[in-house]
């Protein structure tokens, strides 16, 4: 009976969220990252060849209420996972 009731309040859930963003509404917090430290992170992965824990530890979020935090490891996964997806599927230049 209780599994019937959670699967009931997860599709109630679901359908919520699916109007919210159909009405333009994000779904969660507000995003911590920016294109600075988008960039810090690129050079400490890429330079220094650091982990993604010890990137965090050196990132601060700049804005919000998060200030002064550092972003979590996963945060800067998916921010780095994110831009090399992007930066994959982006066209290269042509060169003259």
């Amino acid at each position: 009976m209780s599994g019937m009731e959670r699967e009931y309040i997860r599709d109630r859930t679901l359908e919520g969220h699916e109007s919210a963003r159909k009405r333009g509404k994000t779904i969660g917090g507000a995003g911590v990252t920016d294109p600075d430290m988008l960039s810090m992170a690129l050079h400490l992965r890429d330079e220094k060849e650091m982990s993604l824990r010890d990137i965090a530890k050196r990132l601060v979020i700049t804005t919000g209420t998060k200030r002064g935090q550092h972003p979590s490891p996963a945060t800067v996964m998916r921010m780095l996972h994110e831009h090399d997806e992007q930066t994959a599927t982006a066209p290269l230049e042509p060169t003259a």
